[in-house]
């Protein structure tokens, strides 16, 4: 059973950095592309980042892009995304995700963390 397991959010103020991380048990880790994704108050699930099986390839939302990091240790089947240069419009319940294509698309992803909330305040 595929289980991911987030951890690193927090309370922070606009222009502050913070890492997340997200722990992967019950599957090869390094098959999967890994992605982060976010949900802000009262909307939809959108794509953050992505990152290929081997790391090699990585793609951001236009919102991130610049700001955020995402990386992977195949070693310790852990995905991270650094966040710096935090904004309010930031805050939100990040998730990752696995699946064996690089996609972007929320619904392509079955196995989903339960999530870590980020709070950017002004």
């Amino acid at each position: 059973q595929v289980q991911l397991v987030e951890s690193g959010g927090g309370l922070l103020q606009a222009g502050g950095s913070l890492r997340l991380s997200c722990a992967a048990s019950g599957l090869t880790f390094s098959s999967y592309a890994m992605g982060w994704f976010r949900q802000p108050p009262g909307k939809e699930r959108e794509f953050v980042a992505i990152i290929s099986r081997s790391g090699a390839f990585r793609n951001y939302a236009d919102s991130v892009k610049g700001r955020f990091t995402i990386s992977r240790d195949n070693a310790k089947n852990t995905v991270y995304l650094q966040m710096n240069s935090l904004k309010p419009e930031d805050t939100a319940v990040y998730y990752c995700a696995a699946n064996l294509a690089m996609t972007m698309r929320v619904s392509d992803f079955t196995s989903w963390g339960q999530g870590t909330q980020v709070t950017v305040s002004s």
